[in-house]
């Protein structure tokens, strides 16, 4: 038997069990099957990796079961392994082994362990069906899987109204991207009359220059198919315009956000271009949209993680950055760079979203860095592992030697932009990634340097009023209640039912005027079993750039390594070494630059921020809200939407069906009711003059007929 069939299936069990055993054996049995599911998974998925890495292993499909037949449609069920599926085999079950095992430590006071456990396997199944498909329809199944997990997860704490809302919210958010990749689907097999993607990917060519009949005017046809597969990539990657949800899943479990929004899921938008790739290089236009997008996305959502203060949300904006460089370098033919990134970008990400996890673990659910600072002593495996994670993302290396996975999988996205002919693309490449150094310094800064500023944290405060009143350890904490009423309700009442129940509060103080102190606090370094997580991801966010770069990207190597499982396009990473030496430089330089303003400004002159703030508000106040696209989505949007729906339920539904139909229908028994009580007098001469009436009109219409 394939081991395939073990990495797919395997996590699909786990969750079965553990979800339906939920809390009859207690939570130990259902997270040991879970976790160690999850651990056989990737245990059997590295070997396939390097298979295709050492050229032993070929593409391979493994039938599962035979789906549907309808004419010439006809849905077989089969595990796809090649190259590219080999790739996100091992970042899915890397990462989610390892979050699995983090969320040991990270839930061990949660009472709906099980439930939580059982949602991150039902997620994992999913995901692995969409990366291992080998058409579309089985992908579309995986697609619409890893949203339902995705919407579980995020709204886990379900008793907390923003994680309710910010659940919805990804859902709805993700409805309307889903609606283009259907779309999308529906035209391919309407153009090519099959599903399997094989076969689409050889007839691709064939249909370039040909038109369809779109909307009501002709349009090529291979533009209007990318393009509506591409906004489902939009919606399911959290790209400009599609991409409001990312942020406000931030209310779910921070395993969720390590594992969903940051390595797997966000994710499979860019892994179904490079899928598709042979479809994307038919149009032009679609490649140039993807491009726009990408960095438009990768320069947006920069901009908004230098003023955000909840440390995940910070994070969270960096990883729509991050997937819009992997979008334009897609968008420009570089479709290995894109993985590459995505490969790099699972270790490092994944480690920062659980190193922040480990701070708020320490910090008594605390979210806001301003109420941080001090705390490399304190917790120094986390500060070590997220420094080595800020490296990673901000590039840190030296040209011709190597350095960190950022500044070989980011850098070269910068280079071949600008070697593919899209300098425009690459210059924005070159501002985002200052932009991304200043704000990953600036959080490191604000967290892990200066003095301390606990005590005016109100978490720290209801910790120690604990700890005193109620004889606990300082650190005690029990996360079901703590994230019921957690930071988001603790310092940001919210307005019903806008920004998925999380309004963005501008705080008027800078952290530079937040008391200073400890209030008598002493946070405690995450236990053993969050902290093997951060090791190994570690070694990934050192390692996984210089080691698996020439497999990726180089001209040499990687056509053989890909052998096919994406377009690959060897001219063009041959030119990626031949440009101009400022341009490979530029990615180096901005991040020595970042780094030096973030020191300059809450380092040396704390202040500095402050005034920046004051004397640039309005350009303050529009990023920290996030470029209003929540405050007009909710204007042109939600609004419009909640008053048809209360005009249809008010005049529609109260005032014309219940009217005209069961309020009117009990109304006409009533009236007939009261008629008929009127008849009944309870007098045998009243009921003889009805009958004497009744039988005399019987005997007329007798003797008429």
């Amino acid at each position: 038997m394939h081991s395939i069939l073990f990495i797919v299936f395997v996590p699909l069990v786990a969750a079965i069990v553990a979800g339906f055993a939920n809390k009859s054996f207690g939570a130990t049995l259902p997270k040991a099957i879970t976790t160690g599911g999850l651990f056989l998974s990737c245990a059997l998925s590295w070997p396939v990796f390097i298979g295709f890495l050492m050229g032993s292993s070929e593409a391979s499909v493994t039938p599962v079961l035979h789906f549907m037949t309808s004419g010439t449609f006809d849905v077989s069920w089969a595990l796809r392994v090649d190259a590219l599926t080999a790739v996100m085999l091992v970042v899915i079950t890397s990462v989610s082994a390892l979050v699995h095992l983090y969320s040991w430590g990270y839930m061990s006071e949660d009472p709906d362990q099980p439930r939580f456990f059982a949602y991150l396997s039902l997620f994992t199944f999913a995901m692995l069906m969409l990366v291992t498909a080998d058409n579309l329809i089985q992908m579309f199944f995986g697609w619409e899987g890893v949203g339902l997990a995705s919407y579980l997860l995020i709204g886990f704490w379900f008793r907390k109204p923003s994680a309710n809302a910010a659940a919805i919210k990804a859902f709805v958010v993700n409805r309307v991207g889903d609606l283009g990749f259907m779309l999308g689907i529906f035209g391919t097999y309407l153009v090519f009359n099959t599903v399997s993607i094989p076969a689409i990917l050889a007839a691709a060519p064939s249909m370039a220059g040909s038109t369809i009949g779109f909307l009501w005017f002709r349009a090529d046809t291979m533009t209007v198919l990318c393009l509506l597969l591409f906004v489902g990539a939009m919606g399911k990657s959290a790209q400009l315009g599609l991409h409001t949800w990312l942020p406000d899943a931030m209310e779910g479990p921070t395993p969720v956000s390590a594992l969903i929004h940051a390595a797997t899921m966000v994710t499979a938008g860019v892994f179904m271009v490079c899928r598709l790739s042979p479809m994307f290089e038919t149009s032009p236009t679609a490649m140039g949209f993807v491009t726009f997008i990408g960095a438009a996305t990768c320069l947006f959502a920069a901009t908004i993680g230098t003023t955000q203060t909840d440390i995940k949300r910070v994070i969270a904006y960096s990883t729509c950055s991050q997937l819009g460089y992997m979008f334009f370098a897609a968008g420009v033919g570089a479709y290995g760079a894109a993985m590459f990134h995505l490969f790099t970008h699972a270790f490092f990400k994944a480690l920062l979203f659980l190193g922040a996890g480990s701070v708020i673990h320490a910090m008594h659910h605390e979210q806001d860095m301003r109420f941080y600072g001090g705390l490399r002593k304190a917790i120094p495996v986390t500060f070590w592992a997220m420094l080595l994670g800020t490296l990673a993302i901000t590039g840190v290396g030296l040209y011709g030697i190597g350095g960190f996975a950022g500044y070989h999988s980011k850098d070269a996205i910068i280079e071949v932009a600008w070697a593919a002919g899209s300098p425009v693309a690459s210059m924005v490449g070159v501002f985002a990634a200052l932009l991304t150094s200043f704000y990953s310094w600036r959080l490191m800064f604000l967290t892990f340097w200066g003095e301390p500023r606990w005590a005016a944290s109100e978490h720290i405060q209801h910790a120690l009023h604990d700890a005193h009143g109620h004889g606990h350890d300082d650190h005690a904490h029990d996360h079901g209640d703590a994230h019921a009423h957690g930071h988001d309700d603790a310092h940001h009442p919210d307005p019903a039912g806008e920004d998925a129940g999380h309004t963005p509060h501008v705080e008027s103080r800078g952290f530079n005027e937040i008391p200073k102190g400890t209030g008598g606090y002493h946070p405690h370094e995450s236990p053993i079993v969050m902290l093997i997580p951060l090791i190994v991801l570690s070694i990934g966010a050192v390692a996984a750039g210089f080691v698996f770069h020439r497999w990726f990207i180089d001209p040499e190597s990687a056509g053989g390594f890909w052998n096919g499982a994406l377009f690959f396009n060897e001219h063009l990473m041959h030119e990626m070494h031949q440009v101009p030496l400022l341009v490979q430089l530029a990615a180096t330089i901005v991040m020595l630059s970042g780094l030096l303003i973030a020191y300059l400004t809450y380092i040396r002159s704390p202040g500095a921020p402050a005034k920046f703030a004051d004397t640039f508000q309005p350009l303050y106040r529009f990023l920290l809200n996030k470029w209003y696209f929540d405050q007009l989505y909710h204007f042109l949007f939600v609004r419009p939407a909640f008053a048809i729906g209360r005009l249809l339920w008010h005049r529609g539904d109260e005032g014309t069906i219940d009217r005209f139909g069961p309020n009117g229908s009990a109304w006409l028994v009533q009236v007939g009711s009261r008629a008929a009580v009127r008849l009944q007098t309870g007098y045998v001469y009243t009921y003889a003059f009805v009958m004497l009436i009744g039988l005399t009109a019987a005997i007329t219409w007798a003797i008429a007929g």
